[in-house]
């Protein structure tokens, strides 16, 4: 995701979004309807198991945290902030230092930093399996090396990191687990150890906040719809927004 790259192609997706309003709105509420007009939607997302052994561990804490990276962070946290038990989704940068966390920056893919989200969530809500399965199936392609999309660079690099050991060893067997629903080797870097820096705050949000910009329309909203199709029981109609100052 690039601000001239949207630039670019705003002209002609507008042209292909209007065309597709009739034949693939949605009736989902505010969050989904009318007003985004999703080009497409399930159908590129993908059915996956649900986990299973390790991967399906119980965890009876309040407050756990994750960070995904799935190439833009702006349809990533979009998706995490419509899921029931997520109480926050922020954008950020992780796998660098914190003297190049800025977006102009990391923008040049040489970094070391992924565009990702820190999810905090209820696990007693929502299960660590059942966001594995999101973001595996519904918030990005995890076959996609360092690229996403239209965006290329390792910036958009399909990762997991986590310090928790029940979390890491789930990663491990999901990607195992999930490994033949792809015609493609998964490529989803599982790392640990590393600061998450959240991102500007224009960053944050940006899916609520900018509906009807055309990346969003094209690339992004198709993935909200196909959150509410394939999991209508974690999907809430009312995200949960970082707080802005």
């Amino acid at each position: 995701m690039k601000f001239s790259l949207e630039q670019g192609i705003a002209a002609a997706v507008a042209a292909l979004v209007v065309g597709a309003l009739v034949v693939f709105a949605v009736d989902a509420g505010p969050a989904i309807g009318a007003g985004m007009a999703p080009a497409r939607g399930v159908e590129e997302s993908r059915a996956l198991p649900a986990p299973t052994g390790v991967a399906a561990f119980k965890d009876e804490r309040t407050q756990a945290s994750v960070v995904f990276a799935g190439g833009c962070f702006w349809g990533v946290q979009g998706v995490f902030q419509h899921v029931k038990g997520v109480g926050n989704a922020v954008s950020g940068y992780i796998g660098g230092d914190a003297s190049t966390a800025r977006y102009e920056t990391i923008s040049s893919g040489r970094t070391g930093h992924a565009e990702a989200v820190r999810v905090d969530y209820d696990p007693r809500q929502v299960s660590y399996g059942q966001l594995l399965q999101v973001f595996f199936s519904v918030a990005h392609d995890p076959t996609q090396l360092n690229r996403q999309g239209p965006d290329h660079g390792t910036q958009y690099r399909s990762a997991i990191f986590s310090d928790d050991a029940r979390q890491q060893a789930a990663n491990r067997a999901y990607v195992g687990q999930i490994g033949t629903s792809f015609s493609s080797p998964v490529v989803t870097e599982l790392g640990s150890g590393k600061r998450f820096f959240p991102a500007e705050a224009y960053h944050q949000n940006y899916l609520e906040r900018n509906p009807q910009a055309a990346y969003i329309r094209y690339y992004d909203a198709p993935k909200l719809v196909a959150l509410q199709q394939r999991f209508p029981q974690l999907y809430r109609r009312d995200p949960v927004l970082v707080p802005m100052k």
